[in-house]
C-alpha cells in the first residue's frame, strides 16, 4: 500500500491518482504513472478568511504599477507589472527570452532577485554586460528548491523575483508534471501574500505547450509568448491570457547583440520589399491585438496526388480557411475540390480576426487563376456563407494605414457610410465574386 505522502502522476495529462494504473484514467496514455512524494510548499503563506462578503462591502485596492521600461512590454503586460502578480513568460529555448527578462528588470531601477538553476552567475553576468544594462540593483542567486528561494526573497523583498526556468526548481523529478505545478504554486501563494510580483520562465515542448502541465497557465495572471524564427531578427511578444489587461495584444521587436529593440512603426516591418505581387500573394490590413498590421497573405494551389486535398495553413485557424474554400467553391464558381491548398501569413503573425477573410480568399483566388493582384492594393474584409462581404471595425484607421505604407487601391466591403479619399482609390464591393473580378489585372 502506498503512503499517505504518496501519490502517482501522470507524466503526460498531470492526473493524480492514489494508486498506481498501468493506463492513465484520464488521458488513456499507457505506462505514465510515476510515483512522487506529495509536499506543499508554502501553503502557510496564505491565511484563508472564511466568511461571506457582499461586493458593496469590498473596498477596492488602488495600485501602481511597475513600469519595465520597454513601451511595448509594458502594454502587453496591460500597463506595467501589477505588485503581486505571477507572470509567465514563455517560448522556444533560445528565442531570448531571459534577454527580454533581464532587460525589464534593470529597467525598473529597484532590487531584482534573479533565480537560475539552470546558469550560472558568470553566465547571467556576461549576458548583462553584453547587453549593457545597469547591473547596480540586479541580485543573482541560485537554488533548485522552491522553499529556500520563497525564504531568501522574504528576507530580501525585492521589487520582482525572476525564476529562471520553472522546469529547473525541484528537489526530484525536475520537469515533471507534478513538481512544475507545485512550484508554480507555492510561487503564486508568495506573490499574492507579500504582493511582490514574480516572473517565471517556461520552454516550449514540440507541441508548442508550456513545457509541464496544461495548468500550468491556469495557476497564472498573466500568460506571454515570446515567438519568431531565431534565424531573422523579428521576436513577437503575445499575451494569451491577462487578468489586469487586454488580451490578444502583441509587441514587436527586432533582437540585436544589445538586447531587444521595438518597432516603434510596426504596421509594415512583415510586408515583403518587391512590390509588384506573383499569383496568389495579397496583402491584407488585419488586426492583431489594438495594432493594425498590413502582411502579405500567400496561397499555392496544385493538383492532388492524395485521396483526399491536403489543406496546409498557417497564420490562420485551419477551420476557417476550410469554410473560406466551401465559399469560393459554391459562391465564387471556382472548384478546388481537386487541388491541394497552402496558405500561409508572411512574418509569424497569427491572425484571428475576420477581417483575414476576404486576403485570404483573393489569394486563393489569384493562385488558382494564375493572375497577378492590381499594383499598390490592400484588402480587409469578413466573408460570409452567402459569398457576401461585412464591414469589420476600424474601418477608417485600417484605410490610413494602408495609405500611410503607400497603397494606392483599397478593397473593402460595401457599408452604410461612403468613404472616401483624396490619396487612395477605395472600392467597395458587394460580393466575393466583384472582389475577384477588380482585384485582379
Amino acid at each position: 500500500m502506498p503512503s499517505s505522502n504518496e501519490i502517482f502522476v501522470c507524466q503526460k495529462c498531470g492526473a493524480q491518482f492514489s494508486k498506481w494504473f498501468g493506463q492513465c484514467q484520464e488521458c488513456g496514455a499507457w505506462g505514465t504513472l510515476v510515483k512522487q512524494s506529495y509536499q506543499e510548499h508554502g501553503s502557510s503563506l496564505i491565511q484563508n478568511k472564511n466568511f461571506v462578503q457582499k461586493f458593496s462591502e469590498i473596498k477596492r485596492e488602488d495600485f501602481s504599477r511597475l513600469s519595465t521600461g520597454i513601451s511595448f512590454f509594458d502594454e502587453v503586460l496591460g500597463g506595467g507589472i501589477v505588485p503581486g502578480s505571477l507572470v509567465l513568460l514563455g517560448g522556444e529555448p533560445g528565442i531570448g527570452k531571459s534577454t527580454l527578462v533581464l532587460e525589464a528588470a534593470a529597467n525598473l531601477k529597484k532590487p531584482v532577485l534573479y533565480v537560475s538553476a539552470e546558469e550560472s552567475a558568470p553566465q547571467i553576468k556576461m549576458r548583462a554586460d553584453r547587453l549593457e544594462i545597469d547591473q547596480s540593483f540586479l541580485h543573482f542567486f541560485t537554488s533548485q528548491d522552491v522553499s529556500e528561494i520563497i525564504d531568501t526573497a522574504l528576507k530580501m523583498k525585492p521589487a520582482l523575483l525572476v525564476i529562471d526556468s520553472i522546469q529547473t526548481i525541484g528537489q526530484s523529478n525536475m520537469g515533471s508534471v507534478n513538481q512544475v505545478r507545485l512550484a508554480t504554486t507555492a510561487l503564486l501563494n508568495f506573490a499574492k501574500s507579500t504582493n511582490i510580483p514574480v516572473f517565471i520562465i517556461g520552454h516550449i515542448t514540440k507541441e508548442g505547450a508550456v513545457a509541464g502541465p496544461k495548468t500550468l497557465e491556469h495557476l497564472v495572471d498573466t500568460v506571454l509568448y515570446l515567438e519568431g524564427d531565431p534565424y531573422h531578427y523579428f521576436r513577437l511578444l503575445k499575451v494569451n491570457k491577462n487578468r489586469f489587461g487586454p488580451t490578444q495584444e502583441v509587441g514587436v521587436f527586432t533582437l540585436e547583440k544589445t538586447g531587444f529593440k521595438e518597432v516603434k512603426d510596426p504596421s509594415g516591418v512583415f510586408l515583403t520589399e518587391d512590390k509588384e505581387k506573383e499569383p496568389g500573394s495579397i496583402v491584407g490590413v488585419v488586426l492583431v491585438g489594438s495594432r493594425i498590421f498590413l502582411t502579405e497573405i500567400q496561397a499555392l494551389t496544385n493538383p492532388t496526388f492524395y485521396p483526399y486535398p491536403q489543406r496546409k495553413v498557417k497564420g490562420i485557424d485551419l477551420k476557417r480557411a476550410e469554410l473560406l474554400i466551401a465559399v469560393l467553391s459554391q459562391r465564387a464558381n471556382i472548384k478546388l475540390a481537386h487541388l491541394d491548398i497552402y496558405l500561409n501569413v508572411i512574418g509569424g503573425l497569427f491572425v484571428k480576426e475576420s477581417a483575414v477573410d476576404l486576403p485570404v480568399s483573393l489569394a486563393i483566388a489569384g493562385a488558382i487563376k494564375n493572375k497577378k493582384s492590381l499594383p499598390g492594393l490592400a484588402v480587409f474584409g469578413e466573408v460570409g456563407l452567402d459569398g457576401r462581404l461585412r464591414s469589420v471595425n476600424f474601418t477608417k484607421e485600417r484605410i490610413k494605414t494602408a495609405i500611410k505604407l503607400g497603397f494606392k487601391k483599397i478593397i473593402l466591403a460595401q457599408g452604410k457610410e461612403r468613404i472616401k479619399s483624396s490619396q487612395a482609390e477605395i472600392i467597395p464591393v458587394k460580393n466575393l465574386s466583384e472582389a475577384i473580378d477588380k482585384s485582379f489585372l
